[in-house]
């Protein structure tokens, strides 16, 4: 996956749609993010138009000619979409059979059943980061604020207490943990090792989720002691059904594309022989493409089938799960372009030179140039998306281990102070009955700690590598 678009990068670096100088680039890179930004914070327009009008903004703020823009953003979007497209378009269809046969159900009580007290916020985070791996950030809260709020009430505890943690672990797994569409872009852009950043990944969102999740929690259930609101409790899902997978089947089904991605990292690390005939057979089985197919196929036996799906309503679930993709394929996609149309435009160069100028680190200008994106537009997709094609000139000499890193710290960069401009941020308080004051103290501090923490110790990683 992510050497499909490494001969396009290649050649957009290598013929420039312009030439123009260090300073028109410049000044048409701030006019193009300006142009999405204005488009999607004061026009409400949604982010794939405002990815293309702004792409388009790009190219004509450099020199380019209009017709090579369009090409640059097409071959960007061509090439983005069919890396990624595929692994999304598998990861809806898993998350669906997890919701809706009560894998997740399954998972949540069985865990709650066996915590209680202080262990509860530390039971939330784990919830909420298994739940996360193969679900995407909007779905992860639709399913995991619901459970939040009766664990609250049920428990009479501090709303606070218990969703900062849940939402710590899916905002973690959502910067920093393939196959989550930011990440997976990022290594196709970078040409990184997905296994190798998968295992970097784990090793920095571990410590990362403790800090802003159940230790955070406490400072924000002081600062915003409120109780869940009444009206926002809904009807737990996947109540008409009979029968629920059992949890060892939910867990291993969750888990089972993560360990054979994982696996085939650890392989290629020991044996380093590409034509081992192990080493061939896990680089099969541990590409995205077959690790989340096996999930799939996996998850209609051990999750549909147990749940007492019949073969229609399996296929009506697999249905439906692919059309609300559609909006995150075109954004991601448009993303891409955009990605593009700057390293076509000789952007990347341009960094590259800055970066030699003012001596700074390549993975703490990967993180600045996320936050900055992330907090002009609010999208942590289009952060990590535009801020890899940015630094992807720096990655071509780096060792695996530390373009690893570079992903790790452009998607850390991505989740930096969610505020107004976010759908997560309006998402979070109105579930939780908050005000905004409340929201910035509680959800928007932690997703700075994310942001901050998880970079701290991707510059340890990248010391001790």
């Amino acid at each position: 996956m992510t050497s499909l678009s490494v001969e396009m990068l290649a050649a957009g670096a290598a013929e420039p749609i312009t030439s123009a100088g260090n300073a028109q680039l410049g000044i048409a890179v701030l006019a193009g993010i300006a142009v999405i930004v204005l488009l999607i914070t004061k026009l409400k327009m949604h982010a794939f138009l405002a990815l293309t009008i702004g792409s388009l903004a790009l190219g004509s703020f450099a020199g380019a000619a209009p017709g090579d823009t369009i090409l640059s953003f097409t071959a960007g979007l061509g090439s983005t979409v069919s890396g990624v497209g595929v692994l999304i378009a598998l990861g809806a269809i898993l998350g669906k059979l997890l919701a809706d046969s009560g894998g997740a159900d399954q998972v949540v009580d069985t865990i709650l059943a066996k915590a209680s007290g202080r262990a509860m916020p530390w039971a939330m985070v784990l919830i909420a980061s298994i739940i996360g791996l193969p679900l995407f950030f909007e779905v992860g809260i639709v399913l995991m604020i619901p459970v939040v709020l009766l664990v609250a009430k049920r428990g009479n505890y501090s709303l606070m207490r218990i969703g900062i943690p849940a939402l710590a672990g899916l905002s973690v797994m959502h910067g920093l943990i393939p196959p989550h569409p930011g990440p997976l872009v990022a290594i196709d852009a970078l040409d990184a090792n997905l296994g190798v950043t998968l295992a970097l990944g784990v090793l920095v969102a571990i410590p990362t989720v403790i800090i802003a999740g159940p230790v955070f929690s406490r400072y924000a259930a002081r600062w915003v002691d409120i109780k869940p609101p009444e009206n926002m409790i809904p009807q737990r899902p996947s109540e008409d059904l009979d029968r629920r997978p059992s949890f060892g089947a939910t867990l291993a089904t969750i888990l089972l594309p993560v360990v054979l991605m994982l696996l085939n990292a650890l392989v290629e690390i020991v044996v380093d022989n590409p034509e081992n005939g192990l080493q061939k057979v896990t680089m099969v089985i541990g590409s995205p493409l077959i690790a989340l197919l096996a999930a799939v196929l996996v998850g209609m036996f051990t999750l549909g089938r147990a749940a007492g799906f019949t073969k229609d309503r399996l296929a009506g679930t697999v249905e439906k799960s692919l059309a609300p993709i559609a909006g995150i394929l075109l954004i991601v996609g448009a993303g891409g372009g955009f990605k593009q149309t700057l390293i076509d435009a000789g952007v990347g160069q341009m960094i590259l030179d800055f970066s030699e100028n003012w001596s700074i680190p390549a993975l703490l200008l990967g993180w600045l140039i996320a936050v900055a994106i992330r907090l002009a537009t609010g999208s942590a997709t289009v952060a990590t998306i535009s801020a890899a094609g940015l630094v992807a000139p720096l990655a071509a000499d780096m060792s695996t281990s530390h373009a690893a890193l570079l992903v790790l710290a452009v998607g850390a960069g991505s989740l930096f102070f969610s505020h107004v401009n976010d759908a997560g941020f309006w998402l979070v308080k109105e579930y939780f009955g908050m005000n905004v004051g409340q929201t910035i103290k509680t959800w928007s501090v932690m997703e700075t700690i994310i942001s901050v923490v998880a970079m701290a110790f991707i510059l340890l990683l990248s010391l001790l590598l």
